[in-house]
């Protein structure tokens, strides 16, 4: 049997206008130009195969041809697994416990508080999941709304919506370094969206964004904030945002939503880190399931204040629930699987795995420094970025994330120095070829 058709996971490569990485306060980095100026000229966007054509065709009643194809392709997942370092997934995975729940229908549908008339629903397990976020970013239990979502994006959309309908006439601000959700949001919200400049290292530049809201000061702002952007790890300073915003005279006109996609369950166990608490004057806070805890199916949580929430809800008879989340029907095994891994791990179990992949990612900065290889690693940053490989079959291999010129490596949990070790080697390799 031909499998063939089992596609490597492809990226797709964005042009960028990214100038000089510069040393600038406590970030770890290094000179970029160099880096560039060994490069051939210009990378065109590359795509993905078009997989259109390709597929496992259902043949109905043939349990020989389904085993094969279920077994080859358990054997596909595994060697992709072994070579995956671009995305920030955690593929240690070890939840076999829950297995004996997959016969069930589990379905959280509606407002995760308000029971729905679908009694096959995990709500105890997500209010738990709940209440130990609204504990992380110090929210009393009385005063915050959340849910388990389906993804990231889906908690990146919840926040605009939300900072939209409070003020229907706000202007949607994020640097040009957030996560394409975003813009996808504000498109989907029909949102005016103002793209706001960024540092070399890739966070928000604060005084581009002054001159921004000053531009539109008749209108309040809804302000997305990155704790750990996509490409470069990079962590905009969200006390100096909300300085900006009052200085600006948009006090008690502002909504900010941050995007923790990656970072919200690495921050808090990092001593001296930036700190993302409700205690400051923030809307909500979304975080992916899937990413540093290591979920097999991707979800997330996103939180707000339970005084914003009623700018979204519609109580809806047929489901005797309310409607206040993005989608209607929403996993309920997610929220048994973010559960069991928050159960598990635990505070002692993430510090421990948060402090392994920020050594990791320094050593793997070294190693590619003493090859002569330029890398730029942000502070409290697993992220590690460098010149991108000039093969393609080389970059699909690794499945690096690739931008412009620059590729990087994002080091979970899951990623040992062995690992590293046999990356840098083959990377060598490559650039001998």
């Amino acid at each position: 049997m031909d499998y063939s058709m089992l596609p490597n996971q492809d990226f797709s490569v964005r042009p960028t206008n990214t100038s000089n990485v510069v040393e600038a306060g406590n970030i770890t980095a290094t000179s970029s130009s160099s880096l560039a100026d060994e490069l051939s000229g210009k990378r065109e966007m590359v795509l993905g195969k078009n997989l259109h054509s390709s597929n496992f065709k259902i043949t109905e009643h043939n349990e020989a041809y389904m085993n094969e194809i279920i077994d080859k392709y358990r054997e596909h997942l595994e060697e992709r697994t072994r070579h995956q370092l671009g995305f920030p997934c955690n593929l240690d995975l070890k939840y076999e416990t829950l297995a004996q729940l997959l016969p069930f229908s589990i379905n959280n549908l509606g407002d995760p508080f308000i029971e729905s008339s679908y009694g096959i629903h995990s709500r105890l397990f997500e209010l738990g999941v709940l209440d130990w976020f609204a504990r992380l970013w110090e929210l009393d239990e009385s005063e915050y709304w959340g849910y388990v979502t389906n993804c990231g994006s889906e908690g990146n959309l919840h926040g605009v919506l939300i900072g939209r309908e409070m003020f229907t006439d706000g202007v949607l601000y994020a640097s040009t370094e957030s996560h394409y959700a975003v813009w996808k949001a504000s498109r989907i919200c029909r949102m005016r969206c103002v793209k706001v400049k960024t540092l070399e290292t890739g966070e928000m530049d604060c005084s581009d964004f002054k001159v921004k809201l000053l531009q539109n000061r008749n209108q309040p702002a809804i302000v997305n904030v990155n704790i750990g952007t996509t490409v470069k790890g990079a962590i905009d300073d969200l006390d100096q945002i909300i300085k900006v915003l009052e200085e600006s005279g948009f006090e008690g006109r502002f909504y900010i939503h941050c995007d923790a996609a990656l970072y919200g369950l690495m921050l808090p166990f990092v001593q001296h880190a930036p700190k993302v608490t409700f205690k400051k004057p923030i809307g909500s806070v979304s975080v992916s399931g899937h990413k540093f805890l290591g979920c097999p199916m991707p979800c997330g949580v996103q939180m707000t204040r339970k005084s914003h929430i009623k700018a979204i809800s519609r109580e809806i008879e047929w489901i005797a629930s309310t409607d206040s989340t993005i989608m209607g029907s929403r996993s309920g095994h997610a929220s048994i699987f973010l559960w069991y891994g928050l159960s598990k791990k635990g505070h002692s179990g993430l510090k421990e795995d948060v402090e392994k992949c920020l050594a990791n990612a320094k050593y793997l900065k070294n190693r590619l420094e003493e090859v002569g290889i330029v890398a730029m690693l942000n502070e409290f940053s697993n992220i590690v970025v460098f010149e991108q490989p000039r093969s393609m079959d080389f970059v699909r291999k690794w499945q690096l994330v690739c931008e412009g010129e620059f590729a990087h490596v994002v080091v979970m949990p899951n990623v040992t120095r062995e690992k590293l070790s046999a990356f840098i080697d083959d990377l060598l390799a490559n650039r001998l070829d």
